[in-house]
């Protein structure tokens, strides 16, 4: 297909900068989907993404509509970018509008917390069946918009899916691998969240960088036992969609879950946390999650376990990680 169209359904900020990242190549045609009319009355005056990406123009190639049947005509693929949380409800309302067979790609990090689906699964429930894959990664909208180098990963138990999203994707400053993991690249999207909030606290808490590193390597470890007891390859969490994403997430001041640990470190309550947030954390509602499923399958996930206890518990950060420091001493495999 010379000139193919890219549906990019859900105008947040990471939407938003993969609809500016296709919009680059001469060749595509480009739409960009409003799941709200009021950000898509903003998106048509300013031809801005005002609150996730001031600063950036939206070219004028780019389609920026509210119409879905609009958005997806002649598609040949869409691109999802709506949190985990609203992905069922949104789809549910669009599902029979959308055209059959049309390969999906997720954008989304996270998991279902009633159900514990991951994007791609969601997405197979409520659209029916198609080609479906993931792209992810260390990849935060602020740097990707303004053109920054990035490495990203797109898995599809579709090979040809995966290339072909490598192919259209990828350009001088974004490098697209290819892997047939899908659920270990979903799942490390969605656990690096967590420890993501674990980062900001021990941020928060001034405990430096001897602290953090400890926490990013056995944040990694518990991620890879999680994701392989899943399904997934622990090859996936020593790559880009795992060490990769939890580097960006927990060192980044672009970092959304980070940012949330910093202010329970400062002592904010959750409630006060959610109010004031114009983004998702997605590792709120992975905590929450993965420590239910954790707890069934009576695997260890100590890092997990303690940021569901602050946010969900109100337990003292300070004390939380005093209560990780005094485990019982184990081989460092364990």
């Amino acid at each position: 297909m010379e000139s193919p169209k890219f549906a990019v359904l859900g105008s947040g900020g990471w939407g938003t900068a993969i609809a500016l990242l296709l919009a680059q190549h001469p060749q595509h045609r480009v739409a960009l989907w409003s799941v709200r009319p009021e950000h898509a009355m903003e998106l048509h005056a300013q031809r801005e993404n005002v609150h996730y990406l001031p600063g950036i123009p939206v070219p004028k190639n780019i389609l920026l509509t509210l119409d879905i049947e609009e958005a997806v005509a002649n598609a040949a693929i869409m691109i999802v970018a709506v949190p985990t949380q609203y992905l069922r409800p949104t789809f549910a309302a669009i599902a029979k509008r959308l055209p059959d067979q049309v390969p999906m790609v997720s954008l989304t990090k996270g998991l279902e917390i009633s159900t514990f689906r991951r994007p791609t699964e969601i997405l197979r429930e409520v659209c029916g069946p198609r080609p479906l894959g993931v792209l992810s990664g260390p990849s935060h909208a602020e740097e990707v918009a303004r053109h920054l180098p990035a490495s990203l990963v797109a898995a599809s138990e579709d090979l040809p899916l995966a290339r072909w999203v490598q192919q259209r994707f990828t350009t001088d400053r974004f490098r697209v691998y290819t892997n047939l993991d899908v659920v270990g690249v979903e799942l490390a999207g969605a656990l690096k969240n967590v420890i993501g909030i674990a980062a900001g606290i021990c941020d928060g808490l001034g405990f430096g960088d001897n602290a953090k590193s400890a926490l990013l390597t056995r944040g990694l470890a518990e991620m890879t036992r999680f994701g392989v007891t899943m399904g997934g390859e622990a090859a996936t969490f020593a790559g880009l969609a795992g060490m990769g994403d939890l580097i960006t997430t927990c060192m980044s001041r672009h970092g959304r879950n980070r940012n949330v640990g910093m202010r329970l470190a400062a002592g904010e309550t959750p409630a006060g946390i959610l109010a004031t947030m114009n983004q998702v954390a997605e590792g709120v509602f992975t905590a929450k999650a993965v420590h239910e499923k954790a707890a069934k399958m009576d695997l260890p996930m100590p890092i997990t376990a303690e940021v569901y206890r602050v946010w969900y518990e109100g337990k003292d950060p300070k004390t939380a990680v005093q209560d990780l420091m005094m485990r019982e001493p184990k081989p460092e495999k364990g």
